[in-house]
């Protein structure tokens, strides 16, 4: 296919530019072109032993995993042992947030959507046992709840820990042992690790962070703790095993060896749109797992993924039957995965570049709607004006993103969309918009979004 040939030779004489110049130790990519498929692989996987990649390289998906988790789930609902919109203490009584009403009220389906409402980044290593996800939800009970079940969106780890403690009980075996016996092994995912034990046993990437003198450096933690594992703390793998993951979702459930291991329906229900999410420059809307991004009127399911120095993207464009996967362990390599999508995506459907966001203006001359401070478990937000009518944004990280090594970022902000507003200086090689939503009840935002919804908390 001349198709497959363009697209090999524009990764083979690109992507190594875009490596180097964004910083990005290692890289590996697998793309699906119906039956056909290219791999490429660049780089080295440890900068501290130059170990080089190849494309059979293990490397961390993070959040990717929740595909995964959400997968496992819908096999659950296949079989009828599980309803969307059944409330999650039907499985697990003892579920609760600091809301009682709320804890009462949460679904699957909002788990699914991130659309539950509480306080999604809670990072608590509750042990390396069994018992992790049992231990976990218990601690639960203390989240504060940030909106009402269903009212909108805001991304929630701690949701995909449930849904994890979920699966574990409707099966009476461990999330990790689950998650092997039901996706990993029946597609034949050969180069798949569920943590360092397993990951050590491959040629495995490490993660790379940049210090406070500016340079990339070796991470001296692989991974996060095991509770998180549901969320995408630990699961690792090559590309060409996450493209497998993706042709499943391609080919309607059918894994390649003809097995079916999820309906045509349940595929189906997860790219279906759950809950719209704000105008901040990602996906328009979230499906059952599934990211949902919007391209010259086509809708590309897909879900990002990072980790301590790694990071990962999957895309699928279903009609066409085409999957990009891809995974970095470091640098900035966000803009990369774009310029990558991009190309296979004008290749295959001649679907135009995704534009860059660009400022409309100077922040608003009546900015006191945003200034103020907003707080989530793993930051500290203000927003301040300054005589001359500027607008600021000071991010201090806070608690285990803190500890792993985040560093403060400040921005001036300016006008981009009505109360969505464009950090003038990017972050990890990209400029997010920031949304501000609500009511405080004075007039002022009573959330900071950037797909989390953080709470103002200087009323």
């Amino acid at each position: 296919m001349a198709q497959v040939e363009t697209i090999r030779t524009w990764v083979e004489r690109r992507m190594p530019e875009l490596v180097a110049a964004h910083r990005v130790p290692a890289l590996s990519l697998a793309i699906g072109l119906g039956d056909e498929t290219i791999e490429f692989a660049t780089g080295i996987l440890n900068r501290d032993t130059g170990v080089e990649a190849t494309t059979d390289a293990v490397f961390q998906i993070g959040s990717v995993t929740k595909v995964f988790t959400a997968t496992l789930v819908m096999q659950l609902v296949d079989e009828g042992l599980l309803a969307l919109d059944q409330a999650v203490r039907d499985i697990l009584p003892g579920f609760r947030v600091a809301d009682a009403d709320a804890s009462a009220r949460i679904t699957v389906r909002q788990l699914l959507s991130h659309s539950s409402g509480f306080e999604g980044d809670v990072f608590v290593d509750t042990g390396a046992g069994d018992d992790n996800l049992e231990r976990y939800v218990d601690i639960l009970a203390g989240t504060p709840q940030l909106f009402a079940p269903g009212e909108m969106f805001s991304y929630n780890n701690a949701g995909f820990s449930t849904l994890g403690r979920l699966v574990e009980v409707l099966r009476g075996a461990p999330y990790d042992r689950v998650l092997r016996e039901r996706l990993l092994d029946p597609l034949g995912l050969r180069h798949a690790a569920v943590d360092a034990e397993e990951a050590i046993l491959h040629r495995t990437a490490v993660g790379h962070l940049r210090t406070a003198a500016g340079d990339i450096a070796p991470t001296t933690v692989w991974s996060m703790e095991r509770s998180g594992s549901p969320a995408g703390s630990r699961l690792a793998m090559s590309a060409r095993d996450l493209l497998g993951f993706g042709r499943l979702h391609l080919a309607g459930g059918v894994a390649a060896d003809g097995s079916r291991l999820l309906s045509t329906a349940s595929v189906e229900d997860m790219r279906r749109p759950q809950v719209r999410l704000p105008d901040i420059d990602q996906g328009v809307a979230w499906g059952l797992g599934w990211e949902l991004f919007a391209r010259d009127g086509r809708v590309l399911p897909g879900h990002d993924g990072n980790t301590i120095g790694q990071s990962a993207c999957l895309r699928l464009l279903p009609e066409e039957g085409v999957a990009v996967a891809v995974l970095a362990n470091g640098g900035d390599p966000h803009p990369v995965f774009a310029e990558l999508v991009d190309d296979v995506l004008r290749e295959v459907a001649g679907i135009g570049q995704k534009e860059t966001p660009a400022a409309s203006g100077p922040a608003p001359h009546d900015a006191g709607r945003f200034v103020g401070r907003y707080e989530s478990s793993t930051a500290i937000t203000t927003i301040s004006r300054t005589d001359d009518g500027r607008l600021w944004l000071d991010r201090t990280p806070r608690g285990v993103v803190a500890d792993l090594g985040d560093l403060p970022y400040r921005t001036e902000l300016v006008s981009w969309r009505d109360d969505v507003l464009l950090p003038v200086d990017p972050e990890g090689g990209v400029r997010q918009p920031i949304a501000f939503l609500g009511d405080d009840g004075t007039g002022r935002a009573a959330h900071l979004h950037t797909g989390r919804a953080d709470r103002r908390m200087d009323s």
